[in-house]
């Protein structure tokens, strides 16, 4: 997977689409990532006792996943989203850039 915890991604498609946002979590496993603010889902919450602490009961709201390729990864120098490619220098893969050929992983 080309995307990390803590990039900036913008979606592609789906309800969301043109949303930017950090990722918070990467499933490589399940080829899914978790976006701040983007994929909002609700859940009825009832009060659960866990290790004797006890969850509030309610409406909670989380984002939820969302597959790897709806969303693109914004290049930091263009601020554009784009496809990434991979460089290899002094044994180390880094990411670049396919638009404006600048180094992604500072």
């Amino acid at each position: 997977m080309n995307i990390k915890k803590g990039d900036t991604v913008e979606v592609i498609s789906g309800h969301d689409k043109g949303v930017r946002g950090e990722v918070i979590r990467v499933a490589p496993s399940a080829s899914r990532v978790v976006v701040q603010g983007v994929n909002l889902r609700k859940k009825h919450q009832r009060q659960v006792q866990t290790g004797g602490r006890t969850m509030n009961p309610g409406i909670i709201q989380f984002e939820a996943p969302l597959h790897v390729s709806k969303v693109m990864l914004v290049c930091p120098k263009c601020d554009k989203p784009t496809r990434v490619g991979i460089q290899r220098e002094s044994g180390k893969a880094q990411r670049v850039c396919k638009q404006c050929q600048a180094i992604m992983d500072v």
